[in-house]
């Protein structure tokens, strides 16, 4: 039988999906600090652009105001290019409204769910991929959409990156697609509904596709380094469109 072929590799794989436990563990430890020092989230969350003055206070970079004295500028566009990925490690407070506390609990419920069986199919290497490219995909997505100085958290982009894969991959197996259907029609049920009250629906947009890109290579390249190439190829988007959008905020220049 050919080494490469999915009956081989599914026996290969373990029967623990260790990956979604680590980021689950991972997401609860980084809410776990918030928690403990809020200011885990003002240096950590997704911000394009931020204006920053000599006395502290912040400013939307959007021209709308006039600071006097030196200034910096904080987010992806003052270099702080680490932003695109730990804002999707971090969480609404559970003291900014009703919705504070279900923020991480929606996420972390679906990434339970479907990240389990994803990985399980996957092996947790390519599962870790996959996540990671959709968190970035919903990343990059609010950098290009959202406003610039609004700083954005959650790991809605990589759990709807799973999502996509949830589908994908099933559709690949001939699986009974009834309850995958239902499952994603809550999604995009979520999808829909986060646009009118919560702030990174332009995340969730964005990881829903990267994490189809992702899942399409892995379940119909039967090549590693089809699957390779494509990930790359998918980074290596992401990786221009977040540099031209970084150009565009800063009048030109790419701070490294």
């Amino acid at each position: 039988m050919d080494p490469e072929s999915p009956d081989t590799t599914r026996r290969r794989r373990p029967a623990t999906p260790v990956a979604t436990y680590a980021l689950f563990t991972l997401n609860v430890l980084a809410y776990l600090a918030e928690l403990v020092r809020p200011g885990v989230v003002d240096r950590f969350a997704m911000v394009g652009a931020r204006v920053v003055a000599v006395d502290g206070t912040r400013y939307s970079d959007d021209g709308a105001y006039l600071v006097l004295g030196p200034v910096r500028t904080e987010g992806v566009a003052g270099g702080e290019w680490e932003r695109l990925l730990t804002g999707t490690f971090l969480h609404v407070s559970p003291f900014e409204g009703v919705f504070g506390i279900l923020h991480i609990t929606l996420n972390m419920v679906a990434l339970w769910h479907l990240g389990r069986v994803v990985e399980l199919m996957l092996g947790a290497a390519r599962f870790v991929v996959l996540y990671l490219l959709s968190a970035l995909g919903g990343s990059v997505l609010v950098l290009v959409l959202a406003d610039p100085g609004q700083a954005t958290v959650g790991a809605s982009g990589a759990v709807f990156g799973v999502g996509a894969a949830y589908y994908v991959l099933h559709r690949r197996l001939g699986a009974r697609m009834a309850p995958v259907n239902r499952s994603m029609v809550l999604l995009l049920l979520w999808l829909v509904v986060s646009a009118w009250f919560a702030s990174s629906w332009e995340g969730h947009l964005g990881g829903l596709p990267a994490g189809g890109v992702v899942a399409l290579a892995f379940a119909y390249g039967r090549r590693t380094a089809v699957q390779a190439g494509a990930c790359l190829g998918l980074l290596t988007l992401l990786a221009v469109t977040t540099t031209a959008r970084v150009a565009e905020l800063t009048g030109g220049s790419v701070p490294l």
